[in-house]
């Protein structure tokens, strides 16, 4: 009986603390339309600031508590809502999730960059610090009965404001009708900012609850406030009293397991994934209500090169490994192995959310399944690669049936949640990876042609690459690629003409995880061993970030974003003294770049036709031509841009 009150009252705190970040996040939801994947992050960084002010700086407790919650934390919250988020509730749904991972990354620089991970701190006591009461024999803290209190309150005094009062009637009207609500006299963007303010508010709270009970990690405080997307999502991202009864139901389920569960991989595994579990099935069997993130609107894509430019740049893609190979050291030649292989995956993300404007937060898992298949069935036979593709293609085919039904965020984080189980529950697992966590490969041979050598097989890789690009560049020309773009664009068009969406979204689902899989049964011959470890659930986070932030509509932004995503860790290892640095830049990067889902590619066409229009004035002038004979070639230069 004392067990029992010891997990009941325990998974009650850590559900409390839960339901005041979820809280936070089904305000700036419910008011703004955007959905802050970056809400962990805020409060990890306030609760190192509050460390900082009370451990530190020896502030009193209760003055730091009131300058964190009430000064820095709001003030936080209206510079992201005014630099960042503004506006963003009405951007497609890939816009909005990249820009809150970049905050996500931009935060975790921040914090890495002021706290490094080299330092020790000392520890955040708890309020009141061991004073409590007994329940049996059971001390329960002040700080468990506190926490538990103020969830109570925050559900109760958002419910006022925003069914009650006029501030809180004006926050959930700017989200219908922004002109409108001015036209009354109201300020749409102070309403905004009012509840970036509070949200950031309530996810330092939940953080500085929880800090003591965690400690100092950065990973540890953000995934766990991430844990409440999963009772946010129990209230459709609209019921307060449901986003609570949720928080209440994962923090009572996460205790229970630790409990009364036998100790073992597999149920240790289930203890680490029942939010990712519980937010699956509330995604899948909940009610789907419109979610009002982001709307329907064409994109600009990137301009589709000729097949006679694609051969030509592919051709010289090919022709620069032939060269450069040999001259690799095997530590380089490692790494641009690795970079292929993530582009590969890059490519999935141009297939299913540049083309067909599906955001997928699974590619790693799929990865992961292709270099398991190709480890497994240990044979240089090129029928391991094509294994690893189908069976990858098949699981993709599995997950897209069950979320048919969902659209935008519902199917980010379905996807998010089946990266998160597949981690958990299957990669660490015994049977995938082996007892020690990591499987050995064979890389492939082709044709009688053994590609033993490592700068032999990047050069196989770089061939398949090109492939890929090509195939996917021939469907976007074609029928199918015109379809892609017409439901990415206006769904609802596409079903009034009679179109069948719904098996061609699993089509498209399967295709996109046939090549990540095909990347990590590439990936697993470079390296000859695989671990579980390569593919873990929030690498996905950051490829999507990067993928949009480069390019998510080209070849081009994919090849970028595999070599960028190669030398995170890279630049991690040999610069340590930089810190978060390179998280803060990347972040920074995708805020910038994330609404303009061409990204850096974009800029670099930009700069070539630039270049290649100036080489004809060039010449002109160097022959002696007349500065007046460039009005011709300008307006040469505007019919081909068909300009009249």
């Amino acid at each position: 009986m004392n067990a029992f009150l010891a997990y009941t009252i325990t998974g009650l705190f850590t559900g409390a603390a839960y339901a005041i970040a979820a809280s936070g996040l089904v305000l700036t939801y419910t008011t703004t339309r955007v959905f802050n994947l970056g809400h962990g992050a805020i409060s990890m960084v306030m609760a190192f600031v509050y460390w900082q002010l009370t451990v530190q700086e020896h502030m009193p407790t209760l003055l730091a508590v009131v300058l964190v919650l009430f000064v820095i934390a709001p003030l936080l919250g209206i510079v992201l809502e005014r630099v960042m988020m503004r506006g963003l509730g009405d951007a497609p749904v890939g816009v909005s999730l990249v820009v809150t991972i970049g905050l996500f990354v931009l935060l975790i620089g921040v914090a890495q960059q002021f706290w490094p991970a080299t330092e020790g701190r000392a520890p955040v006591p708890y309020f009141f610090g061991s004073n409590g009461f007994t329940i049996g024999t059971f001390l329960v803290t002040y700080h468990y009965v506190l926490t538990i209190g103020l969830s109570v309150v925050v559900a109760a005094a958002l419910y006022v404001l925003l069914n009650r009062t006029r501030v809180g009637t004006s926050m959930r009207a700017a989200v219908d009708n922004r002109e409108l609500l001015q036209l009354f006299g109201a300020n749409s963007d102070r309403v905004s900012m009012a509840s970036w303010a509070i949200g950031s508010s309530l996810a330092a709270l939940a953080g500085i609850l929880l800090v003591s009970y965690v400690g100092l990690d950065y990973y540890q405080l953000t995934f766990l406030v991430i844990n409440a997307f999963a009772a946010a999502m129990l209230g459709r991202l609209q019921s307060l009293p449901l986003t609570f009864l949720g928080a209440v139901i994962l923090g009572l389920g996460q205790e229970y397991l630790v409990g009364y569960l036998p100790t073992s991989q597999l149920l240790d595994g289930l203890q680490a994934s029942l939010p990712a579990f519980l937010l699956f099935i509330v995604l899948i069997f909940v009610p789907q209500v419109r979610l009002r993130v982001g709307q329907i609107k064409g994109i600009l894509s990137a301009p589709v090169p000729t097949t006679t430019r694609a051969l030509q740049v592919g051709g010289g893609l090919v022709v620069l490994a032939l060269a450069i190979t040999p001259m690799l050291s095997a530590t380089n030649t490692q790494r641009a192995g690795l970079a292929l292989s993530y582009a590969l995956v890059m490519l999935s993300l141009v297939l299913l959310t540049g083309y067909g404007g599906y955001v997928s937060l699974a590619q790693f898992a799929f990865m992961g399944i292709g270099a398991a298949v190709v480890a497994k069935m240990n044979t240089t036979s090129p029928m391991a690669v094509i294994a690893a593709v189908l069976i990858a293609a098949a699981v993709g085919a599995l997950v897209a049936l069950p979320v048919l039904r969902l659209t935008g965020l519902y199917l980010a984080l379905a996807t998010l949640a089946f990266a998160f189980l597949m981690d958990k529950l299957v990669f660490q697992a015994n049977f995938m990876f082996g007892f020690n966590g990591s499987l050995n490969a064979k890389r492939m041979s082709l044709f009688g042609f053994d590609f033993g050598s490592a700068g032999a097989y990047v050069v196989l890789m770089t061939v398949v690459l090109v492939l890929v690009s090509l195939g996917l560049l021939a469907l976007r020309r074609g029928p199918i690629g015109r379809l892609l773009v017409a439901m990415r664009d206006s769904p609802a068009a596409c079903g009034t003409l009679g179109l069948n969406q719904r098996w061609f979204r699993v089509g498209l689902f399967a295709t996109s995880a046939g090549i990540a899989g095909l990347g990590g049964a590439l990936l697993a011959g470079l390296r000859e061993t695989v671990s579980s470890l390569d593919f873990q659930a929030l690498s996905g986070l950051l490829l999507l970030l990067l993928a949009v932030a480069c390019g998510v509509t080209s070849m081009t932004g994919a090849l970028l974003g595999g070599v960028l995503l190669m030398l995170l860790p890279v630049l991690q290892s040999q610069f340590k003294a930089l810190g978060g640095l390179e998280f803060l830049i990347i972040g920074i990067a995708a805020i910038s770049l994330g609404r303009d889902p061409n990204g850096i590619a974009n800029h670099l066409f930009t700069l070539g036709r630039w270049t290649r229009e100036q080489i004809p004035v060039l010449n002109r002038s160097i022959a002696g031509d007349t500065p007046h004979e460039t009005v011709p070639l300008e307006a040469e230069r505007l019919a081909r841009h068909g300009i009249a």
